[in-house]
């Protein structure tokens, strides 16, 4: 087990509510299920890349996560003008992902920041149906409904390299 389930840190998503207690009780236990992913790691460690060619990293996951957070929240639902931090075309978010403890703060800051600015527009939100203010090119606008769920399959999909980014560094699996 990675964590003692008497210690795990993550709060378990709700067993019954309604459907935007639901929604963001996964959320914020995939986002937890990072942090936990990324916990008691030095820069150079959240760094380590996985595999060549790949670039990814635990950190470089969590500037991609910022990035996702960002432009799914401030960008597509919001309609605001929020330049991406990193360039996400040149795999900026992986690239430059480095071993310096500025750039692991810099990376948590802006991630908290983001995860803050979800939050506080899901629950200003009259309801789920609340349509996006850009329309995508392909999907045309979506439901805050319908980015939730992305968010939370992004979060899990991203979970499970973290999973094998943790074991690679020292071994540790599970949850």
């Amino acid at each position: 087990m990675f964590v003692d389930l008497d210690t795990d840190p993550r709060v378990e998503p709700p067993s019954h509510g309604d459907e935007r207690a639901t929604l963001i009780g996964f959320l914020d236990w995939q986002r937890a299920t990072l942090q936990l992913k990324c916990a008691g790691l030095d820069a150079e460690a959240l760094a380590r890349r996985s595999v060549p060619p790949s670039t990814m990293s635990l950190l470089g996951l969590v500037r991609h996560m910022s990035e996702v957070e960002r432009g799914w929240f401030r960008r597509f639902m919001a309609g605001d003008d929020a330049p991406p931090r990193f360039d996400m075309a040149a795999d900026g978010d992986f690239e430059g992902a480095a071993g310096d403890d500025a750039v692991v703060a810099e990376a948590w800051r802006f991630w908290r920041a983001e995860v803050d600015n979800a939050n506080r527009y899901v629950a200003a939100a009259p309801d789920l149906d609340l349509l996006s203010r850009k329309r995508d090119p392909q999907r045309g606008h979506m439901s805050l409904r319908r980015v939730l769920v992305h968010l939370i399959e992004e979060y899990a999909r991203h979970n499970g390299h973290a999973d094998l980014l943790r074991e690679r560094i020292d071994g540790r699996l599970g949850q």
